[in-house]
């Protein structure tokens, strides 16, 4: 019989989960608590399926009969049998209860004590058992113990509900994606960007659309794809379906095409790029997120930026990672986002950024341009800020292709301040 074995104070990882609940990558870490709390030596959760149960993750100080990913038949063992009622939740000594000791794993392992709970999801269903056993009787088990074991059951189970439901999201949000490129998205219309000096149309920036269910911004669906393992794939049938346009642009257009830097870093971009003028493309970063590791994104944009692709850095004055990607990628384009554009005419605090920004571009070679312009208020400041480029509702709102070949030039000289 095991020496007794001091429970009276919660182990701190113990009530953690309790309070707080517990990922399911930190289960493995409590169930080891769990088990040397219980003075028990070997702790495993199985899961149930249609006709076995799987151990999913066992906690043991040396070998142990069992191991995780290993499936054994429902009827083999005592965890169904705990469920059906079959066998009590706690067994400090299984010698003294005929219905063990009638199993045949009960000697031949051998288990002296057991406690068994079921794991029940949100639904009610039985997803399986959280299980502890000591190869000696241990007396000492009781209520308290059971209890603790049922709470922690109680709380995986939610977590395990949780988990389920997020992958069904997951896997409707992956077949939305597919359904919407299946469908043909994403549609692609085409954004003139003006000279603020001639008011000539310098290029046309590539936009995605998307004409399907669920209704929500280009920006939501990529985000979407790229969450569940899609975004590759929808970003380079976007950068496909942009550059069948380049050939009937004038000759003196570029075409700007948007690109994250995982994208870029895969490997996969070169391929859809090849045999195109990378001189007529402006490829824009669009991650917003930070990037780790820039001299994998370098080493990946050299081979493209040597055969003349220009490079764009968006939402400049919006946030901190545009400027980490402008500082460690000397891009040949820097956007001034919109909510630095806007208002531009009449707040000093835009106004003074943005003459900072443009000064910073001109000291590393690169050029300005502004997107979200409105009014031709901001258009007026800009230009005499001497942004080089713009875009926005005001000069043109994103078109269909055959309506982008027929822009155009804007007399820039006609916006004036109020």
């Amino acid at each position: 019989m095991t020496s007794a074995i001091d429970r009276s104070q919660p182990v701190e990882p113990i009530t953690d989960l309790l309070a707080n609940g517990v990922g399911y990558g930190g289960v493995d870490r409590v169930l080891r608590t769990v088990r040397k709390y219980l003075g028990m030596d070997v702790a495993f959760i199985a899961h149930f399926r249609e006709s076995d149960r799987v151990f999913e993750h066992v906690d043991t100080d040396g070998p142990a009969p069992i191991e995780p990913g290993q499936a054994l038949p429902l009827e083999v063992g005592d965890c169904a049998k705990v469920v059906r009622g079959e066998l009590p939740q706690l067994i400090p000594d299984t010698s003294r209860v005929p219905a063990a000791m009638a199993i045949p794993e009960t000697t031949a392992i051998p288990i002296g004590s057991h406690l068994s709970v079921p794991i029940v999801l949100d639904s009610g269903e039985v997803y399986g058992t959280l299980c502890c056993f000591g190869h000696e009787a241990d007396l000492t088990l009781g209520e308290r113990e059971i209890r603790m074991l049922q709470a922690f059951a109680e709380v995986l189970g939610t977590r395990i509900s949780e988990m389920e439901q997020a992958e069904k999201t997951q896997l409707r949000r992956a077949d939305q994606v597919r359904n919407a490129m299946a469908a043909g998205a994403p549609r692609i219309v085409y954004q003139p960007v003006y000279r603020l000096r001639t008011g000539e149309v310098a290029g046309v920036e590539c936009l995605s659309r998307f004409d399907v269910e669920p209704q929500q911004p280009p920006d939501q669906w990529f985000a979407m794809a790229h969450e569940v393992g899609l975004g590759d794939e929808l970003e380079l049938r976007a950068i496909e379906k942009s550059l069948v346009a380049l050939d009937r642009l004038p000759r003196n257009f570029f075409l700007g095409i948007n690109a994250s830097p995982g994208l870029i870093c895969s490997g996969k971009l070169p391929p859809v790029l090849e045999g195109v003028d990378l001189r007529r493309i402006l490829l824009e970063i669009t991650e917003h997120a930070i990037v780790d590791d820039y001299e994998s994104l370098k080493s990946a944009l050299q081979p493209l930026r040597d055969k003349g692709l220009r490079l764009a850095i968006d939402d400049a004055g919006a946030g901190y990672a545009s400027m980490r990607h402008i500082v460690n990628l000397h891009p040949d384009m820097i956007k001034l986002d919109i909510s630095l554009t806007r208002n531009i005419d009449t707040d000093h605090s835009r106004r003074s950024l943005a003459k900072a920004l443009i000064t910073f571009a001109r000291d590393i070679g690169s050029i300005i341009s502004a997107e979200g312009v409105e009014t031709a208020g901001e258009l007026e400041m800009l230009r005499s800020l001497g942004v080089d480029k713009a875009q926005g509702f005001y000069l043109s709102r994103p078109v269909p292709f055959e309506e982008a070949l027929r822009v155009q030039p804007v007399d820039v000289h006609l916006a004036v301040t109020a």
